[in-house]
């Protein structure tokens, strides 16, 4: 079966780094959509960044843009969320999640996505 996991959270000070990374398995990985999502207590999930199957084009939203880079390799079957100049407000429970529709489209809506990973927390302090 498909499995996603996460890992790389942890507690970080304000200005700091974290990367966090997600293994696959049960899938042909090269083919995925591959996104990060974030969860904060009370509030919905949203979406963080998107990269297509080739690594080639990826996309952000606004609050991340210039600090985050997410990348993957297909060889290794992971995809890496690079988080630099962390801000309070990135912490949240990070999510790895898998598109398997064949194409470029990059989706930003989590119902897009087919396959999730349990999640890695990412708790940075001021």
């Amino acid at each position: 079966q498909v499995q996603l996991v996460e890992s790389g959270g942890g507690l970080v000070q304000a200005g700091g780094s974290l990367r966090l990374s997600c293994a696959a398995s049960g899938l042909t990985f090269s083919t995925y959509t591959m996104a990060w999502f974030r969860q904060a207590p009370g509030k919905a999930r949203e979406f963080v960044a998107v990269i297509n199957w080739s690594g080639t084009r990826t996309y952000y939203t606004d609050s991340v843009k210039d600090r985050f880079t997410i990348s993957r390799d297909n060889a290794k079957n992971t995809v890496d969320l690079q988080m630099n100049s962390l801000k309070p407000e990135d912490a949240a429970v990070y999510y790895c999640a898998a598109d398997r529709r064949v194409g470029d489209l990059l989706i930003t809506a989590a119902s897009a996505y087919d396959y999730w990973g349990q999640g890695t927390q990412v708790t940075v302090s001021s």
